[in-house]
C-alpha cells in the first residue's frame, strides 16, 4: 500500500499557502511586532503579586516573621522591573494602533507600575473582607487558610482587583489578559473594568459572569452561573461601548443561582434575586424576585410484582 508522504514540494506549497493568509491581515497575526506584551510574563508577574497578598501560600518561599519583609521587598522590586517593561511594550502597542507620536510609553508604564505597588495595602484589606464574607456565607469552610488555598473565586477576586487597579490607569490588554487567565482556571469572569466593593462572595462560582460597567456594592453575595449582561449592541451603535450598558448591584444584596440581570438597571439595597429569573426593569430596594408559579412534578413509576 503506498503511502502518503509530506514531500519537500508538497511541504513547500503547503507553507506558501499558509503565508499566504498573512498577508492584509491583522489581530490575529503577532509578525514584526516587538511591542506587545508577553503573556507568559505576565502570569508569571500575577502569581508574583498574589504571593505578595497572600504571602507563603504557594509554597514557592518559606515565609518567616524574621524574613517576611526582605521576600517582599524582593518580589516588589522584581514586579517593577518586569511589570514596567510589559506594561510599556503594551502602550507602544497601543500607540502603534492609534498611530499616535510623541508618547512617552516608558514613564506611562512606570506610573502605572507604582500606582498598582501602592494599592498593594489597601487590596490586601479589601480581600481579608473578601476571605471573611466566605467564611462567613458558607458553613461549609473550616478556616480561612482553606478558602484562600482552595476557592476559586478568591483567585478569581484577588487578580480582579489587582487587574482594576491597571485598568483605572488605562493599561491596554494586560488587565484583561490577567482576568481571563483566571476566568480560565475558575470559570468566573469578571471584567476588569467593573467596580466591586467590600466583602464579595462568590458562592461555588462556576458560570458567573461580571461585565465592564457593572457596578457592585458591599457585602453582595452570588451564586454559580450568575449574569450581570449588556444587550446586544447594533452594528451601527457602536458608540455605546463607553456607556453604561452593565447592571448596578446595591450594597447586601443576594443573587441565587442562574439569574440573569440584563442593561443598564439596578438591584436595590437589601434585594434577593431568585434562582433562573431574567431581570430587565430595575429592582426597588428590599425587594424578593422569584420565578412565577415554579412547581416540581413528580412520576412515580409502577413496578410490576413478580409472580
Amino acid at each position: 500500500m503506498k503511502k502518503n508522504k509530506l514531500t519537500s514540494r508538497r511541504m513547500e506549497k503547503l507553507v506558501s499557502e499558509i503565508a499566504q493568509t498573512y498577508k492584509d491581515d491583522t489581530g490575529i497575526n503577532f509578525i514584526d511586532v516587538s511591542n506587545l506584551p508577553i503573556r507568559r510574563k505576565i502570569l508569571e508577574i500575577l502569581e508574583l503579586l498574589t504571593e505578595v497578598l497572600f504571602p507563603g501560600y504557594t509554597g514557592t518561599r518559606t515565609v518567616t516573621k524574621s524574613n517576611i519583609s526582605f521576600i517582599v521587598g524582593d518580589i516588589l522590586c522584581q514586579v517593577y522591573t518586569e511589570l514596567s517593561e510589559q506594561i510599556e511594550r503594551a502602550f507602544q502597542y497601543q500607540c502603534r494602533i492609534k498611530k499616535c507620536d510623541g508618547c512617552d510609553c516608558r514613564t506611562m508604564a512606570e506610573k502605572a507600575t507604582q500606582h498598582l505597588l501602592t494599592q498593594l495595602p489597601k487590596i490586601r484589606e479589601l480581600l481579608k473582607g473578601d476571605v471573611g464574607a466566605a467564611f462567613g456565607g458558607d458553613p461549609a469552610a473550616k478556616s480561612f487558610e482553606e478558602i484562600v488555598i482552595s476557592y476559586p473565586c478568591i483567585m478569581a477576586i484577588a487578580t480582579y482587583r489587582i487587574a482594576h487597579e491597571l485598568y483605572l490607569k488605562q493599561v491596554p490588554l494586560i488587565p484583561r489578559i490577567m482576568t481571563e487567565c483566571a476566568h480560565s482556571r475558575t470559570g468566573i469572569d469578571i471584567n476588569p473594568g467593573a467596580k466591586i466593593g467590600k466583602n464579595f462572595f462568590v458562592d461555588h462560582g462556576t458560570g458567573v459572569v461580571v461585565g465592564e460597567t457593572s457596578v457592585i456594592g458591599n457585602n453582595v453575595r452570588f451564586y454559580q452561573g450568575v449574569s450581570l449582561i449588556a444587550v446586544s449592541i447594533p452594528k451601527k451603535a457602536q458608540s455605546i461601548r463607553s456607556a453604561k450598558r452593565h447592571p448596578t448591584i446595591e450594597d447586601d444584596v443576594t443573587i441565587y443561582a442562574e439569574a440573569t440581570i440584563l442593561g443598564n438597571v439596578t438591584i436595590g439595597k437589601g434585594s434577593v434575586i431568585g434562582g433562573n429569573v431574567w431581570i430587565r426593569n430595575s429592582v426597588p430596594p428590599g425587594t424578593t424576585v422569584s420565578m412565577s408559579k415554579f412547581e416540581s412534578l413528580y412520576k412515580h413509576s409502577k413496578h410490576k410484582k413478580n409472580k
